[in-house]
């Protein structure tokens, strides 16, 4: 193979993969099916076929790509549109405890052991089994999980307290970022560095130079964090 024939399948390789993966729509690796996962890897490893492997002609090579593409965006919009067909392409969730009571028969039938069951609860902070009134296994492998009643947190509203924050803005926003002026974020809150430089002279800090890290809170509050430097 020439360089210039393993040039050309390079460019020819990530432009053809590129190109399909945006059709293929985004999805990000938690939320992919089994399906989805094994499909993706086949088709990097189609890609590395025609970029690598001599013996595959560049024709082939893109057609068997485009022909994984199609036949995955087939079996996508099958699953989008058949609920029965959903069942066959994706499963269904498995309940895996029920009622506080671990369900033996399901965790044989996902091949999940108690293990890799308390481990995927630690990761949503549940730390006994006997906090869990339900724990479903989703398609995608993440586990959903509906603790007892007597070990739910409790809420403002469970003891019927009035939320007296004051929302300002919708969403926390930075406004600093290593000593820097993020002068775009600021003009979407409709603040300007003026304002910025007030909030930091209240909070004893001369420069943003000398912040690490500012965000407006929702109360329209600033939090600082200083340069360790700084604090020493």
């Amino acid at each position: 193979m020439s360089t210039l024939e393993l040039f050309l399948r390079v460019a020819l390789g990530f432009i053809v993969l590129f190109t399909l993966t945006r059709i293929m729509g985004r999805k990000e690796i938690s939320q992919m099916t089994f399906f989805n996962f094994v499909s993706s890897i086949a088709i990097g490893s189609i890609a590395a076929n025609l970029v690598v492997n001599q013996n595959l002609s560049i024709r082939n090579g893109v057609l068997s790509l485009v022909g994984w593409t199609i036949f995955t965006l087939v079996m996508d919009f099958i699953d989008i549109n058949s609920k029965r067909a959903r069942k066959v392409v994706s499963g269904t969730p498995t309940v895996v405890i029920k009622e506080g009571k671990i369900i033996e028969s399901a965790m044989r039938q996902s091949r999940l052991d108690l293990d890799s069951l308390t481990a995927m609860l630690r990761q949503k902070n549940i730390f006994s089994m006997a906090d869990v009134e339900y724990a479903v296994l989703e398609t995608n492998g993440n586990i959903s999980v509906l603790r007892k009643e007597e070990r739910q947190t409790i809420t403002k509203k469970d003891m019927n307290i009035p939320t007296t924050a004051r929302k300002v803005v919708s969403l926390e926003t930075a406004v600093i970022s290593d000593g820097h002026v993020l002068s775009d974020n600021l003009s979407k809150l409709h603040l300007d560095q003026a304002w910025l430089y007030q909030q930091l002279k209240q909070k004893g800090i001369h420069s943003p130079s000398e912040v690490f890290y500012a965000e407006v809170q929702k109360d329209g509050s600033l939090f600082v964090d200083s340069k360790e430097n700084l604090l020493h």
